[in-house]
């Protein structure tokens, strides 16, 4: 398995053979730094830390972050993030030509944040009636019962904060691979807004 990070670029389209346009997501992917290598040995687990977008000043981390770059010896990075992975070694990159046309890939992120809503847009309730003298146009409805158990259940589908939620989108398929700009097109859409952090996995 491949993991890396990336960033959300924005959206495109692109011509496919037979003249079919086909929308994709533009991603920085990488270059990820190996800052750390876990082993089952000496961890219990193999995997793999990376780091991405590299940082200039030592001011913007904190001690324990500044100590595992100066333990590996590398340049500070942003962002970290592990991923179980084996056959790397401190200092190796990890580019967007790990990935080839046609793979299947994993894209984790922190989908928009969209405030405070309403049933209807947050679980897409159909609302009351829209005629015949009713007042419940947008209204949740029953949210249950008086006399038992004279409480709301837990996980009720009511209004409330929507959105930036830890979303995954699985089999998104790599259409095109630029490993000189570090991009890889995916086809489709993938969580989070523009310039947003996105979690790639292969395998």
């Amino acid at each position: 398995m491949t993991g890396i990070l990336g960033k959300k670029l924005g959206m495109t389209q692109i011509v496919a053979e037979g003249g079919k346009m086909v929308p994709v997501t533009v991603v920085e992917a990488g270059p990820c730094c190996v800052i750390q290598v876990k082993t089952s040995e000496k961890d219990g687990y193999s995997a793999v830390k990376v780091g991405f977008m590299e940082l200039k000043k030592e001011k913007n981390m904190t001690k324990p972050q500044l100590g595992i770059f100066k333990k590996a010896e590398t340049s500070s990075y942003k962002f970290l993030k592990e991923f179980p992975m084996d056959g790397f070694k401190i200092g190796d990159l990890i580019k967007a030509d790990s990935f080839s046309i046609g793979d299947f890939i994993a894209v984790s992120g922190i989908s928009k944040g969209k405030g405070f809503q309403g049933g209807m847009k947050r679980h897409n309730f159909k609302g009351g009636p829209a005629s015949h003298g009713s007042t419940r146009y947008r209204a949740p409805g029953s949210i249950g019962a008086s006399s038992y158990p004279s409480r709301v259940w837990k996980g009720m589908r009511m209004a409330g904060h929507m959105g930036c939620d830890r979303v995954t989108i699985k089999k998104l398929t790599v259409v095109d691979v630029r490993p000189e700009q570090n991009v890889i097109l995916v086809k489709g859409a993938i969580p989070g807004p523009v310039n947003s952090i996105v979690e790639i996995r292969k395998g």
